[in-house]
């Protein structure tokens, strides 16, 4: 089922709320070169690696991209949990350990919360793209529910809806970080799309031949994309075997950029699994839609509906991301 005709005519503001490392940078680069969209705040959290770090990689990254927008820095830890990173995927610094040098420019005053919720009153239709654990967003919807009303759509890269996680047999990592939190933000009424990890392996991951077409493009741009992804391609091959980058966050940002590169999409209730250490962070997808039943009533009693993409244009994706990568 498809949802969208798209056109990009119009100038676009989006807010972006990231764990910032290899992936997120990657993703950052897309949007901040995109010439029909103002990124107006770049919002941090934990996740990938802590709060600090993640805020000093987007700075970085920014400041690479010769763009000047406003980083804030935000959650330090999820909401209930303490914070597990993801240093043995992407380098104890989140960016491949590369020792990338500090941006000059510091992050802004305001806490990510308040710039969140700023940033959705003052720019009605506001496209919301989280690239990490979701609790900056949970704790603003927490402050002010109405913003849920204003956004124009919150592409939420996490979740493996009906297939295996990148983090335990159930869950996705950016979901079972701070499941919580996840559950607040499905159940909040925001037009969520849901962009999960499967999207990025199979083809949709840059083999040697894509690594060496971004290379050839002989930027600064797109030595840095491949760089910083140095540890986190070693780390994909011991996870499942396939090498390659994937790029799950850059995946995401390419269908917030453009929905038609989702190919195949469907709306559900879609809940996360909260309480069970076995299931942890598990993205729901009632795909029967069964939810509404009478048996089922007092379990999917809040689940929110939101709109999955079960597959992308894989070719279209990697163009999206060399055009990024040219300049």
């Amino acid at each position: 089922m498809l949802f969208y005709a798209y056109s990009s005519n119009v100038m676009r503001d989006f807010l972006i709320d990231t764990d910032t490392a290899s992936d997120d940078a990657v993703a950052l680069v897309m949007a901040l070169g995109a010439r029909d969209v103002r990124v107006v705040a770049i919002t941090t959290v934990a996740g990938n690696c802590g709060v600090v770090q993640a805020t000093r990689n987007a700075l970085y990254t920014v400041e690479l991209c010769g763009v000047s927008v406003p980083v804030y820095i935000g959650a330090e830890k999820p909401l209930v949990r303490a914070h597990q990173s993801a240093d043995w995927f992407h380098g104890r610094d989140g960016m491949g350990d590369h020792n990338y040098p500090a941006a000059r420019r510091p992050a802004g005053e305001l806490h990510a919360v308040d710039a969140i919720i700023a940033a959705v009153e003052a720019h009605p239709g506001l496209v919301v793209v989280t690239l990490g654990p979701l609790t900056n967003l949970a704790m603003a919807l927490a402050r002010n529910p109405q913003i849920a009303g204003e956004v124009g759509r919150c592409v939420v890269m996490g979740g493996a809806p009906c297939c295996e996680g990148n983090v335990t047999p159930a869950a996705e990592y950016n979901i079972w970080v701070d499941p919580e939190a996840a559950q607040i933000v499905l159940r909040s009424g925001l037009p969520v799309e849901l962009v999960g990890w499967q999207l990025c392996r199979g083809e949709a991951v840059l083999h040697d031949d894509d690594i060496t077409r971004v290379l050839k493009l002989d930027t600064a741009l797109a030595r840095f994309a491949i760089e910083c992804n140095s540890r986190a391609r070693e780390a994909y091959l011991e996870q499942t075997g396939e090498d390659g980058i994937s790029l799950p966050d850059p995946v995401a940002m390419s269908i917030a950029l453009d929905p038609t590169v989702g190919t195949e999409w469907s709306e559900h209730y879609v809940d996360v699994e909260t309480a069970s250490e076995l299931t942890r962070g598990m993205t729901v997808v009632d795909k029967l839609n069964v939810a509404r039943d009478e048996r089922n009533r007092d379990v999917w009693n809040e689940a929110g509906r939101v709109k999955v993409c079960w597959s992308i244009d894989t070719r279209r994706w990697k163009e999206a991301l060399y055009r990024a990568l040219v300049s």
